[in-house]
């Protein structure tokens, strides 16, 4: 019985340890009652500090390619830390619940969710990115997705890399 109950103490454990680093690049969750004005200003702050860009991740909990994106993402850990390490990364929520109207006006309308906004350090609009456009089947391709990605890099970060 107690070997019994230790196979099952190892095996709980493993999968415990296992879930856990699968989750280590897992997404924070579109909260409709965050204010994405404030968060913007902290992720302004931030990348001004860190001279990284802002994606403005747009989408929420109801969006099944929302899931689809952020598991692809925190999977791909060639495509997460690039992201990262360049990138001020703010989801913004659209739901029922809360469209954040006033705050997405200042941004070009979208057809579809997620949708992905790069902004400058300082905020400025720099492209809209229709994340449908980086789909492969049912998931996302990793190649377009890095395209993307490095394609808005801020210039500086790439310089400093290569000396």
């Amino acid at each position: 019985m107690k070997r019994l109950l230790f196979v099952f103490f190892i095996i709980g454990f493993g999968l415990l340890t296992a879930k856990q680093s699968a989750s280590e690049n897992t997404a924070p969750k579109f909260d409709p009652k965050a204010n994405p004005a404030l968060d913007l200003k902290k992720a302004i702050s931030e990348a001004k500090k860190e001279n990284k860009r802002i994606i403005l991740d747009v989408g929420g909990e109801w969006c099944i390619w929302c899931h689809r994106i952020d598991e692809f993402i925190g999977q791909n850990e060639e495509i997460y830390k690039f992201m990262h390490e360049n990138y001020v990364v703010l989801k913004i929520n659209y739901s029922e619940e809360n469209k954040n109207e006033n705050f997405l006006a200042q941004y070009p309308g979208v057809k579809g969710y997620p949708h992905f906004f790069v902004l400058e350090k300082n905020g400025k609009l720099l492209h809209s990115q229709d994340t449908g456009l980086l789909e492969k089947g049912k998931s996302y391709d990793a190649e377009k997705m890095m395209d993307f990605l490095k394609k808005w890099v801020p210039k500086e970060r790439i310089l400093k890399k290569k000396v």
